[in-house]
């Protein structure tokens, strides 16, 4: 985003500074977690970088978009978004998706035609998420005004490298499909015992 342009804050497109707003931008990595990532990884990324500051793996998840078979990351919030800080200190990251783990060098997209083909003005569907987003950026859903106005847009590429790279995710709370499982189980038994007495 350019020094002078300030995105608008408005619905789902809110800056989340802390309380609800941030957990619930936290909540799907914890998905990836539960060992849901075959499932989400279809439409979403899971994005390990590095801090910036403190040097630490940290995770983001946010939409994926394949186009040509590259895989790219929107920031919704442009520069204001510590994850994407982050990677611009250091690119190297890990990416997961439905089709596994890969290391890989995030760049930011600036070439015309590449951004057009992310934009994908032509579908509506597409529109629907994208028109809003548009909108907070204070920038018509044409051509001509998005490529006029590409500074404020922040999308990444995702590159595939042998760099070392954070390392990926695990499914570790897996577990607790089945002790979820087993206690709806028990709490059934307990009860068709306490009902059948």
């Amino acid at each position: 985003m350019s020094e002078t342009f300030q995105q608008k804050d408005q619905g789902f497109l809110t800056y989340p500074t802390g309380g609800w707003r941030m957990a619930m931008f936290k909540w799907p990595v914890q998905l990836w977690r539960l060992g849901l990532g075959p499932i989400i990884g279809h439409q979403m990324v899971l994005i390990s970088h590095t801090g910036r500051k403190s040097g630490l793996t940290r995770r983001t998840m946010t939409e994926l978009h394949v186009v040509n078979g590259k895989k790219y990351a929107p920031s919704g919030f442009g520069r204001r978004s510590q994850w994407y800080r982050n990677i611009e200190a250091d690119p190297r990251v890990t990416i997961q998706t439905a089709a596994g783990a890969e290391s890989a060098i995030a760049s930011r997209v600036t070439d015309d035609d590449e951004l057009l083909s992310l934009m994908d003005l032509e579908d509506p569907i597409n529109l629907v998420m994208l028109r809003p987003f548009l909108a907070s950026l204070d920038i018509e859903p044409t051509e001509e005004d998005i490529l006029a106005k590409k500074d404020r847009i922040y999308y990444l590429r995702f590159d595939p490298t042998d760099e070392p790279t954070p390392p990926p995710l695990p499914a570790d709370l897996v577990w607790l499909w089945p002790a979820a499982l087993f206690a709806l189980f028990t709490a059934w038994l307990l009860t068709r015992k306490k009902h059948g007495e």
